[in-house]
């Protein structure tokens, strides 16, 4: 672990990256549901609108491990400034080029450049934020994130899909999120071990229950968001009910990562990630028996908080054992585990429901998150510093 000076976090950083990912966060928060909905409106089927969704998580495995290689080379200010303008263009693509073949070799650039400019502001975030409150302001950007990513799809509902608004209204936000990134002061110097740019394998030696945390997270992100609604009509639940048990999920993250990030700044990270996880593997398996009771709502609030807290504390152990290039190989290895999660999370999310019934679904996401639990139980009798 590197030892910093207390109190060194460099605000101007912190407050420009914030800024932009919270707006990049929104924008591409529109997209999702604007594509999915359009698509749906032309009679594409289901399946084919989960293919085309999931060329935005290849995009950004194939080129998260570039990225440390392109900072290093041209400067992590000037790329991600030059990703923000193509993502821009990008979303003004979709309308110039509005047929589904072209979409999806869109929304593969689309996952390239949203993994850059991800993997650069958290990187940002995280080694600014310096020791001492380190967990509380990652908890917070995940919270901020998280709400600027919901409010996108309220725009959708609010302006519809016709017409040209919706693609000039996120492009333009996503132009307007490059300018924080002017106000990035970028590091001159770096140790002589940092120099070298590496992928996620040589990086996943270095914090591999890091790694399997992230991976963890994104099956619960993506699995929940793609296929939470569908368990609750399954289970009898309305379309409004349905929709409203992902909300509650949500609202754990947006509402009370806050007492994660404290936890975090107080004590070891290996035991906050392990409660985490044990929790919300426990609380997975009693959701079949509250969903159709008033019980299921405190109950997915605290799920929602420990499941998506899994990566707040994950976040904030990267930015206490990395910095510099280093935290930027640490950030892309990162991007590169949510997006084989992602895959995996909706893949297997719909085949367990098929073949164990709908509640294989929150059967299955308890199993991964109690075997992350195991995984850290034995790395602790195996090593002392994980």
């Amino acid at each position: 672990m590197i030892n910093k000076p207390p109190d060194n976090a460099n605000y101007r950083n912190l407050l420009a990256a914030c800024v932009a990912i919270t707006v990049f966060g929104f924008a591409f928060g529109m997209t999702y549901p604007l594509l999915s909905l359009i698509l749906e409106t032309r009679g594409v089927s289901s399946d084919m609108i989960g293919m085309n969704s999931a060329m935005m998580p290849l995009g950004i495995l194939l080129f998260s491990s570039v990225i440390p290689v392109l900072t290093k080379r041209y400067g992590a200010r000037r790329i991600a400034i030059t990703a923000a303008i193509v993502s821009g263009i990008v979303i003004l693509s979709y309308k110039l080029f509005d047929n589904l073949p072209a979409w999806f070799l869109i929304r593969l650039f689309q996952g390239m450049s949203i993994s850059t400019l991800f993997v650069l502001s958290e990187a940002w975030i995280v080694g600014s934020a310096g020791d001492h409150n380190r967990g509380k302001i990652v908890a917070i950007y995940s919270s901020v994130l998280s709400a600027s990513f919901g409010a996108g799809p309220l725009l959708v509902s609010i302006i519809g899909i016709d017409g040209w608004l919706p693609f000039l209204l996120g492009s333009a936000v996503v132009f307007a999120g490059a300018i924080p990134f002017l106000f990035i002061h970028e590091e001159t110097t770096s140790a002589p071990q940092e120099t070298r740019p590496s992928g996620i394998f040589d990086f996943a030696p270095k914090a591999p229950l890091l790694l399997a945390a992230v991976g963890v997270f994104a099956i619960f992100d993506a699995a929940t968001l793609s296929l939470f609604p569908v368990y609750g009509i399954k289970n009898g639940l309305d379309i409004t009910t349905s929709a409203n048990i992902l909300t509650a999920l949500i609202i754990g993250n947006v509402l009370l990562q806050l007492p994660i990030g404290w936890l975090c700044d107080r004590y070891p990270h290996r035991r906050i990630l392990t409660a985490c996880a044990l929790i919300t593997g426990l609380l997975m398996m009693l959701i079949p028996l509250a969903i159709n009771t008033d019980l299921k709502w405190p109950l997915l609030i605290v799920t929602g908080t420990t499941g998506y807290g899994v990566y707040t504390v994950a976040l904030t152990s990267l930015g206490d054992r990395f910095k510099g290039s280093e935290l930027i190989n640490g950030s892309a290895a990162f991007a590169v585990m949510w997006g084989f999660g992602a895959l995996f999370g909706s893949v297997s999310g719909g085949w367990t429901m098929l073949v164990f019934d709908s509640h294989g679904l929150p059967f299955s996401l308890s199993l991964i998150y109690l075997l992350l639990v195991i995984g850290l139980m034995w790395r602790k009798t195996t090593r002392t510093n994980t």
